[in-house]
């Protein structure tokens, strides 16, 4: 395997768990969200690759760095995310992050404990929230901290969802040793079709620590100035939400975690409605809702 390019999986960003850069996000801002998403997805097929080293992976990894910043090669996975960093004077310091964590992925399956995690997440989750408000000019001292919380808890939701599949085919575990331990779980369990309580019970802890972050989240929506993109994390934090309490209660190894197409646009739609009727009856918001919403 000589590029990136060869290691793509074909999951693109309507394949996701939850929106990326849907019809919601301006137009003119969503160029640089689905370059962005190309290249993490690049990363991210090199990190999962079963047939790859670690040592192959990493020099992947590093190959798209350079390339993103102009020290290398161009690549193909890189180019167009480079070209709208460019357009747009943004850093590539969130890309870069991303990165870090897949190298991570390449060379690390256990975490010690829950800050170790999210530690993991500061790289591999916190970065995206990050570089869509960046692209939408919003306020990083505002929006930052309950994004990074957001992102921290969809991150955790994948891990829960997938945590039985990263086991089989990458032998990559994201639950806490600590909590592992906690209640008795053996790692093997994770191979299963059917969780053992022990197993269950730490799913249900770490669910339960992502009900608290995204309650921490809460607090971007009313910070987003645009109120598009008000409304696709609206709908993201209520997916989460809904996912959340599903986790607290079904067994991942057994049972399907995630939304059917009907209810993921019931649930993104109820969302961002409930948010577009509370700016509509704000008196803060209601003066320049017209134009925000071209």
């Amino acid at each position: 395997m000589t590029n990136a390019t060869e290691a793509l999986s074909g999951k693109g960003h309507t394949d996701e768990n939850f929106p990326v850069a849907s019809k919601l996000i301006r137009a003119e801002n969503r160029p640089p969200i689905l370059a962005f998403y190309k290249f993490v997805r690049a990363g991210d097929d090199v990190a999962d690759n079963a047939t790859l080293s670690p040592e192959r992976k990493v020099e992947l990894l590093d190959g798209l760095a350079a390339s993103l910043t102009g020290e290398g090669p161009s690549d193909p996975e890189a180019e167009p995310l480079k070209q709208q960093l460019a357009a747009r004077g943004l850093s590539p310091r969130h890309a870069l992050d991303l990165l870090d964590a897949f190298r991570l992925d390449a060379r690390k399956n256990r975490y010690a404990d829950f800050s170790e995690l999210m530690a993991y997440c500061s790289l591999s989750a916190m970065p995206v929230g990050r570089f869509v408000l960046d692209v939408h000019g919003e306020d990083q001292s505002t929006t930052w901290p309950p994004s990074d919380a957001i992102c921290a808890a969809l991150q955790i939701i994948n891990h829960l969802q997938d945590c039985g599949k990263d086991y089989k085919a990458l032998d990559r575990v994201y639950l806490p040793d600590d909590l592992m331990r906690k209640y008795g779980a053996r790692y093997e369990d994770l191979g299963r079709d059917k969780a053992t309580p022990e197993l269950l019970a730490v799913i249900r802890e770490l669910a339960g620590r992502c009900a608290e972050l995204l309650d921490e989240g809460r607090a971007l929506i009313p910070a987003i100035s645009d109120l598009r993109l008000a409304l696709e994390i609206s709908a993201i934090h209520r997916l989460a939400v809904t996912l959340t309490e599903g986790l607290k209660t079904r067994d991942p190894l057994s049972e399907k975690v995630h939304f059917s197409k009907a209810g993921f646009a019931l649930t993104a739609l109820g969302a961002a409605g409930a948010t577009l009727l509370g700016r509509l009856f704000s008196p803060a918001r209601a003066g320049s809702i017209r134009g925000e919403a071209r």
